[in-house]
């Protein structure tokens, strides 16, 4: 619906206060009311969230009750008992014999053989660690006085020098020989220590 000016006679869209054309004012007319809310969000406004106070305040006071009674000391629990006094002795002017402390032997061949396994497995860590600093990533595994280093880069020029330089320690723990084998399985070299 349009109106027109009443100076020069020009239609003119609803919603302008002045004549596009003359500027002259134009007749205001009545809006309409709507009896409804004029915007907002369609959902219905809420309260306060009591109940998740509640139910956070329920939480809070279980969590502080069951740290409170594990400290609680236990009424049937006693005190420690005080150690006997001391009672003083007075010296005595006879000499006494001490017994010569046992030196053992020879260490059995048992405990021996463990210790060098356990001495063979930290040399094999250290070189897997070594291998790993330098990127070449081999898993070792000692069979008998061998030990394998399965890796993916056993034909990799860099190996070669990186067993070199951990091989007196693992000669020391009693290994003599070093296969490294692809991840395949197949040996690419084998070497003495």
């Amino acid at each position: 619906m349009s109106s027109v000016c009443p100076a020069c006679g020009v239609a003119v869209v609803p919603g302008y206060v002045r004549c596009p054309r003359c500027h002259a004012g134009l007749p205001v007319g009545r809006a309409r009311r709507t009896t409804g809310d004029p915007g907002g969000t369609a959902v219905a406004p809420r309260g306060f969230p009591i109940s998740a106070v509640v139910v956070a305040v329920g939480v809070a006071a279980a969590i502080i009750l069951v740290f409170g009674t594990r400290r609680a000391t236990r009424p049937d629990a006693s005190e420690p008992a005080l150690p006997p006094p001391v009672v003083a002795i007075g010296a005595s002017a006879a000499p006494r014999s001490v017994a010569p402390l046992a030196v053992p032997a020879a260490e059995p061949s048992g405990a021996r053989a463990a210790a060098l396994e356990r001495r063979a497995a930290a040399a094999a860590l250290q070189l897997e660690a070594t291998l790993r600093r330098q990127r070449l990533w081999g898993r070792t595994e000692i069979v008998g006085p061998r030990i394998d280093v399965r890796s993916g880069s056993c034909a990799d020029p860099a190996m070669a020098p990186a067993i070199a330089g951990e091989s007196a320690v693992l000669r020391d723990t009693g290994l003599t020989r070093l296969r490294c084998l692809a991840q395949s399985g197949a040996v690419v070299f084998e070497r003495d220590l």
